[in-house]
């Protein structure tokens, strides 16, 4: 090969990943992006308190519950053609979500944009491989990729504030449709059909089974929070967990399962994709109660609740970069370690906030805990995939990559249903929701003032509850994991 040649083709490789990273960063971006837009929205359409949760995770359940079953597809029936449709759609939902009248059609919406999302992330990490030939190359485009994936995490409420300052709520969706369409015509350039010939075929039972078994269990539990128990909910409840059990069981008995549970038998491996989740769930939790406490609590504007969010974001990225050459030194150990407990420490910050005063203390828990949710992103799927035998590696990293976006749906499902349960509880039961209560018309002082406690009090046990999983999944840590694991 000249040498003409073989800068023309890294051209083409480097300007391959750039154009990739587009529906990679909007898949992130669009799991955060809604944190500070939430009540405009809520102004807007008026959805009710489970509504509202639904609005925020739809997206990442349909994400993660499909993304193990759209990598077989894509194995099969090819990357490149799978992220076209993907993105194609994932446009379209967001068109649709932009021009949404009632929250029953931006759920609806929602849902599309995940499905699509979906297709997208394990087809853009295959198409890498086809890019780029030279392991070293390849090494350094999946560590951008990666990088790109945090950063959009992180600067989602950022970018979402900078809309809404100038713009109506649906901007914060139709900001994607640029980037859909530049990737639309330049993809087909830039980039070629990539298959793999896998054994099996995907089993739909189980795709099905994952997803009605998960969206189940989480509406009941939101349900609950929001209304109260009741006899529905505890159906819903039952109903969801025994369709989880079975295809648990399912899996076990399939030649080729959709989740391989066995890998869950080496600890190194069970450690690695459980930290991919529970930060990502104390992060998605947090950054979308404190979006409404910086707002409605302490009515600060919302380009500047964007602006505060600033310094998380970027000690996350920062740390998510420079974080793979520290872990050689340290080892992925210590790196786990100090993952857990830096995020641990974080949330705590958030317990000093008050009604009347806090921004600081949440930018000092952000910047804390940045430095944990950035070495869970860069460090959770190497060490996962490390910790199995080489051709296993594929469901290990399958794994670990949904154990993201599961994560990212369940904190804000599960801890976000705590903090509505603790607002009913706690609040002046005029509404579900502390948006909804606001905007009730002619409030007492004094019943205002016991609205916004009584958030302020959600938001600081679910912090408190978040701290303390990671507090254990820290000693779990440093007493299971062998000192050389992951080294």
């Amino acid at each position: 090969m000249s040498q003409t040649t073989a800068s023309t083709t890294n051209l083409r490789a480097w300007l391959g990943l750039l154009v990739v990273l587009g529906p990679v960063l909007l898949v992130s971006t669009d799991g955060s992006i809604l944190f500070l837009a939430l009540p405009r929205i809520s102004q807007a359409l008026d959805p009710s308190a489970d509504q509202a949760l639904w609005i925020l995770d739809v997206y990442g359940f349909a994400v993660g519950s499909l993304l193990i079953a759209f990598g077989n597809i894509g194995d099969r029936y090819g990357r490149f053609r799978l992220l076209r449709i993907g993105a194609l759609f994932f446009g379209l939902g967001s068109a649709g979500a932009a021009l949404a009248p009632s929250p029953e059609l931006l759920i609806a919406a929602r849902a599309v944009m995940g499905i699509a999302g979906a297709t997208l992330l394990p087809s853009a990490l295959a198409l890498l491989s086809e890019l780029f030939a030279d392991p070293r190359r390849r090494a350094q485009a999946i560590g951008i990729f990666a990088a790109t994936f945090a950063a959009g995490f992180a600067i989602g409420p950022v970018i979402g504030g900078v809309l809404l300052e100038r713009f109506w709520w649906g901007s914060v969706f139709l900001v994607n449709l640029p980037v859909i369409v530049v990737f639309l015509a330049a993809s087909p350039f830039l980039l070629s059909e990539v298959r793999a010939t896998r054994r099996g075929r995907v089993d739909v039972p189980s795709v099905a089974a994952s997803a009605i078994g998960l969206l189940l269990t989480i509406y009941s539990l939101k349900h609950a929070a929001a209304d109260g128990v009741s006899g529905a909910a505890v159906i819903t409840m039952v109903a969801g967990l025994a369709v989880l059990g079975w295809f648990g069981v399912r899996q076990r008995r399939l030649e080729h399962p959709l989740i391989d549970f066995t890998l869950f038998r080496d600890r190194v491996f069970g450690i690695a994709v459980i930290t991919g989740l529970l930060p990502l769930a104390a992060w998605s939790a947090t950054a979308y109660l404190a979006g409404i406490y910086l707002q409605s609590v302490l009515g600060i504007p919302v380009l500047r609740a964007a602006l505060l969010a600033l310094p998380g974001a970027a000690v996350l990225t920062i740390t998510c970069v420079v974080v793979p050459a520290a872990v050689d030194r340290i080892g992925k150990r210590n790196a786990l370690l100090i993952c857990h407990f830096t995020i641990a420490g974080g949330l705590l910050l958030l317990l000093p906030i008050t009604v009347s005063g806090g921004a600081g203390w949440y930018v000092a828990s952000t910047a804390v805990a940045g430095v944990g949710y950035g070495i869970s992103f860069a460090v959770v799927a190497d060490t996962a995939v490390g910790a199995v035998p080489p051709e296993r590696a594929g469901s290990a990293g399958a794994i670990a990559e949904t154990s993201n976006e599961l994560g990212n749906a369940l904190g804000i499902a599960l801890l976000g249903s705590l903090a509505a349960l603790l607002f009913r509880l706690y609040g002046p039961d005029l509404a579900p929701t502390l948006d909804a209560t606001l905007q009730v018309p002619d409030l007492a002082d004094t019943v205002v003032a016991d609205a916004k406690s009584a958030f302020v009090t959600g938001l600081q046990i679910v912090a408190a509850t978040a701290s303390a999983l990671h507090l254990l999944l820290g000693a779990v840590t440093l007493r299971r994991l062998p000192r050389t694991a992951g080294r």
